[in-house]
């Protein structure tokens, strides 16, 4: 009698197991349709914006976009031709100054070969005021991890010589206008991107300088191999549309 409760209870228990199985396949079925049809309605939604098939999207200013920063993961950063493919589409769009950043500083031991495909480019620290002026010309700033890093350093040792050094100063507080000021006597400021797009699966800016997000808009593009022309003018668009309250 008692064997037989056992072997109820173990079948129980086994209907259960495979219930919830059952159940867990089931929503996992449901949440990859969602995400298939989601593509697949951003994939439409691309090609149709493209195609110049939506018209608010062909008033696009992108004067708007005074600096773009662009994040690639280091597992796609040697995807050499998506990058240079990305670079002419936002060529096309009108974008002039670009900052290319990916952790390991891939991306810059190939700027030669980038800035060899691309017509009318240039280095961002080779570029005259002159050369803003051309319509189509675009600047090239290549940044890594270790940039940041070296930056940081630096303007902590200028900061620690002018404030303490030979000096009877017991307190300094340092503020946004301090460290400006020591990025620039170190030569290391560079422009506050309006717009920053991360490439790759992560939903974060990957390392890039913090100093330089401070009215930064931060938007996830999924992976660099996806990357879509319509989806490009969708986020810069989407940019131009906000309204941002500058602090004081």
């Amino acid at each position: 009698m008692q064997k037989a409760k056992v072997m109820t209870f173990y079948r129980i228990a086994q209907i259960g197991n495979m219930g919830l199985l059952l159940l867990w396949h089931f929503v996992h079925v449901i949440i990859n349709l969602w995400y298939f049809a989601l593509g697949l309605g951003q994939t439409l939604e691309s090609y149709l914006i493209s195609r110049g098939l939506l018209k608010r999207y062909n008033s696009l200013d992108s004067n708007r976009v005074r600096y773009l920063a662009i994040v690639v993961d280091s597992k796609e950063a040697d995807q050499t031709l998506e990058v240079i493919k990305l670079l002419k589409h936002l060529q096309d769009i009108g974008i002039k100054h670009v900052c290319l950043y990916d952790p390991k500083g891939l991306l810059k031991k190939s700027k030669e070969g980038i800035l060899e495909k691309l017509t009318c480019a240039k280095l961002y620290e080779d570029a005259t005021e002159s050369d803003s002026l051309v319509r189509k010309y675009t600047t090239l700033e290549f940044a890594s991890f270790s940039d940041g890093k070296k930056a940081v350093s630096k303007a902590a040792n200028y900061l620690f010589k002018k404030n303490y050094l030979c000096k009877e100063q017991t307190e300094f507080v340092c503020t946004e206008s301090h460290i400006d000021e020591a990025l620039k006597a170190i030569g290391c400021a560079r422009p506050d991107p309006d717009l920053l797009l991360v490439y790759g699966p992560a939903r974060c800016h990957l390392g890039f300088p913090a100093w330089r997000l401070r009215y930064t808009e931060i938007v996830h593009m999924g992976p660099l191999k996806s990357m879509k022309f319509g989806s490009l003018i969708k986020a810069i668009y989407n940019f131009t549309k906000v309204h941002q309250n500058y602090g004081t």
